[in-house]
C-alpha cells in the first residue's frame, strides 16, 4: 500500500520543521550490488572509493563515454522525515537506494551546492546534480511519491534527496549528528 497524494502532502510541516543546523544519522545503507541493500551500523567513507562495500565505483555511470563513476553523484542522502512519509515504515526506507537517511532541513535554502556538512568524522559537499524519483523509486512507493518529490515543493525542499561527494575521509555511525559547515 502506498501513500497518497493528500496523505503525502499531510507531512510537509513536519518535514519542514526538521531541524537546519544539525541532525542525526537515523539510517546508514550500502548497495553492495543492482537491487541490494545492507543496512549498516557504521559506514566508512573515502573520497576515491565512496562508502566502503557501496557499489558506486564499480557500477559508475552509464551515461558517461567511459561509465566512470560520477564523483558528484557519489553519496545520496535523504531527509529521514520524507523517507518515513514514503515509505510508511523504517524497514522499507532502504528501498530508496539513499545511503544517508538524516533528520535535516536538505532544502535547496538550507544546503545549497557547496554547501558543506560534517557527518559523524567525514565531510561531504553538496553537489548541483538533482536527485530526482525515477521509476525504480515509483516501483517501490508508488506514483503519487514520484509526482510529490518531483513536484516544485519537493524539488525546492530535496524530498527526494541530495547528491555529494566525499571531501574527507571519515567513520559515520547510525546516531552520529550531520552537522552544517
Amino acid at each position: 500500500m502506498h501513500a497518497s497524494k493528500k496523505q503525502l502532502e499531510a507531512t510537509l510541516p513536519h518535514i519542514q520543521a526538521a531541524p537546519t543546523d544539525a541532525g542525526p544519522v537515523e539510517l546508514i545503507v550500502c548497495r553492495p550490488a543492482n537491487n541490494q541493500r545492507k543496512v549498516l551500523t557504521e559506514a566508512l567513507l573515502d573520497p576515491e572509493t565512496g562508502l566502503q562495500g557501496d557499489n558506486w565505483l564499480q557500477r559508475g555511470d552509464p551515461s558517461a563515454t567511459n561509465q566512470t563513476a560520477y564523483r558528484n553523484m557519489q553519496i545520496n542522502i535523504m531527509s529521514a522525515r520524507a523517507a518515513a512519509a514514503i515509505a510508511q515504515n523504517k524497514s522499507r526506507w532502504s528501498l530508496a537506494g539513499d545511503q544517508f537517511f538524516i533528520d535535516m532541513d536538505l532544502s535547496e535554502n538550507n544546503l545549497p551546492p557547496g554547501a558543506r556538512l560534517a557527518i559523524g568524522t567525514a565531510i561531504l559537499e553538496i553537489t548541483a546534480e538533482p536527485h530526482l524519483g525515477c521509476r525504480k523509486f515509483s516501483d517501490h512507493f508508488g506514483k503519487d511519491a514520484v509526482m510529490f518529490v518531483n513536484s516544485d515543493i519537493g524539488k525546492a525542499l530535496h524530498l527526494r534527496g541530495l547528491n555529494a561527494k566525499i571531501v574527507k575521509s571519515g567513520m559515520v555511525v547510525t546516531g552520529d549528528m550531520a552537522r552544517k559547515l
